[in-house]
This record gives structure tokens, C-alpha cells and sequence, in this order.
């Protein structure tokens, strides 16, 4: 069994009409199963409501299944006995850094967490200065959050679900309020952690280029996986993710046109220099 391991995993809400009544029920998650192995870089995609945020939460036991089961390094998440290990486990990063930063001071910030789980004061500061290192933060320490750009914001959040030691890192669109540069950083950070330090990522975005490097695709579209393979497998299905409302990288789109132009250019190409090189074979 993988570190993250879903089975027909289904999630319900119920609608309520103006008065109260329960007028449907709705399905956000239906049955999804996934399998996600230790040190893996795993990216969930979907247009916005098509349950990955859903489904992440379940992840780190915010939401337990209403059918189905979620394993966390095999320990199940509806067993309410088992949510403080599963949090221990899977750390959650969220779109905004603003919602997870409380402390006026960064360093502090990145200690509470150690502090909550009865850390010795020695091994906090420990690990909040091997977090910071890790998200290259280390000069803004003394620094408030609130002088830092979003980006810098975002890393030391990062940071303070690194102290905390997880096996595992969820992040739900991390970079969405975030400009190009913040996203690049962000992005780094992440995957600098996850090659380094083996910690096993799970990227929920909507910015394609962000999972070119992943090792596993999952695209989720009403509640149900749709697709799953490889970036190189998934984004050379280029009209498929169209039909999906869904974008794919604008190098891999570029590629795309040129072969529907005509030119024998390889499906999926990820990478402007691997476009360069197969425009470069074509003479």
C-alpha cells in the first residue's frame, strides 16, 4: 500500500431549498481511487468545482469519506482515533497564506506547529531553522509576514508544515493568488523538497506548466478521475483536456498546432527546449 491510498472514495453534500428541506444531494468525490507511493510528485487537475480540492481534504482528514476509504501511511481516516497521526502525516498547504500564517514574527510561526506536538524547545528551533533553510527563508526569520510578498508568504507556510515533519505535503492551489515570479519560486521550492528530502508532494493547481516534472497525473472532472498517466501521457491528449475545460502547457499547445499544420513534431512535448529540438530535427 502506497503513503496515499483512496478506495471508491465518494464524498456527499446535501443541498437544502430556502425553507430548510433537502431538495438533492449531490455527489462532490465519486469513487475515486488512487494509489500514491512514498517520495512521489503526484498532480491533481480540474476545472474549479470538479472535486480536487474535495478530495484533498480528505487527505489530511478535514473531511472523512461517505463512502468508500482514505488510507494515510495505512491508517484509516474515518477512524477518528487515527486523525492526529494522519495530520502528523500529511500536512496541508492552502491557496492562501494569509489563513495559515499566525504569528507576527516568522520564526514563531513556523515553531508553533513543533510546539502544538509537545516538541522540546531544543529540536524546535532546530527544525525551524532546517525549514527555513529548506524554503530559503532563513534572512526573513525576524521578519513580520506581513512585509513579505505572497510568494514569500507561501514559502513560509511551507515551512511551517515542513517543521512539523511530515511524510507527506498536500498543497491546493498554492499559487493561485500569486504573480509569475511567486509561482516560480513556490514551485521550486517544492519540488526541490520533494527530490531532496524525499518528501512526497501532491499538487493540486490548474497552472499546467507547474506539472511538467510531476510523476503522475490524476484529472479529476465531476468527482471522477477522468485521466491519469504521465504529464508527457496526459498532455498529448491535447482536445480531450479542451473537452475537459482544462489548458495545457503553451509550449505543448504550440507543438500541437504545428503538427496539426503538418509538421512530423512528436506528441506531448513538454519543454521549449524540447520543442526546440524537434523543430531543429525538421531541418
Amino acid at each position: 500500500m502506497g503513503i496515499i491510498k483512496s478506495d471508491k472514495l465518494t464524498y456527499e453534500y446535501i443541498i437544502r431549498d430556502e425553507e430548510g428541506n433537502v431538495d438533492s444531494i449531490k455527489k462532490a468525490v465519486d469513487e475515486v481511487s488512487i494509489n500514491v507511493e512514498s517520495g512521489q510528485f503526484i498532480a491533481i487537475l480540474g476545472h474549479n468545482g470538479s472535486g480536487k480540492s474535495t478530495f484533498a481534504k480528505h487527505i489530511n482528514a478535514i473531511l472523512t469519506p461517505s463512502e468508500g476509504t482514505m488510507w494515510v501511511d495505512g491508517k484509516d481516516s474515518s477512524d477518528y482515533d487515527n486523525t492526529w497521526d494522519i495530520r502528523q502525516t500529511a500536512g496541508m498547504v492552502f491557496q492562501n497564506p494569509d489563513n495559515q500564517i499566525i504569528s507576527p514574527v516568522v520564526e514563531e510561526d513556523i515553531g508553533f506547529g513543533p510546539e502544538n506536538l509537545g516538541v522540546k524547545t531544543e529540536e524546535i528551533w532546530e527544525r525551524v531553522n532546517n525549514a527555513l533553510e529548506s524554503v530559503k527563508m532563513t534572512k526573513y526569520r525576524s521578519k513580520s509576514p506581513n512585509r513579505l510578498s505572497g510568494g514569500q508568504k507561501q514559502r513560509v507556510a511551507i515551512a511551517g508544515v515542513l517543521a512539523m515533519e511530515p511524510k507527506c505535503i498536500v498543497l491546493d492551489e498554492p499559487t493561485a493568488m500569486l504573480d509569475p515570479n511567486g509561482r516560480k519560486d513556490v514551485i521550486k521550492t517544492i519540488t526541490e523538497l520533494n527530490k531532496s528530502k524525499n518528501v512526497t508532494i501532491i499538487l493540486i493547481t490548474h497552472y499546467m506548466e507547474e506539472v511538467v516534472n510531476a510523476d503522475k497525473i490524476f484529472v479529476i472532472d465531476e468527482g471522477k478521475v477522468v485521466m491519469e498517466g504521465s504529464p508527457r501521457e496526459i498532455f498529448s491528449q491535447v482536445e480531450r483536456l479542451k473537452e475537459l475545460r482544462l489548458d495545457v502547457p503553451q509550449v505543448t499547445l504550440l507543438a500541437h498546432e504545428l503538427k496539426k499544420a503538418g509538421l512530423p513534431v512528436p506528441l506531448g512535448i513538454l519543454t521549449k527546449e524540447e520543442l526546440e529540438d524537434a523543430i531543429c530535427q525538421l531541418f
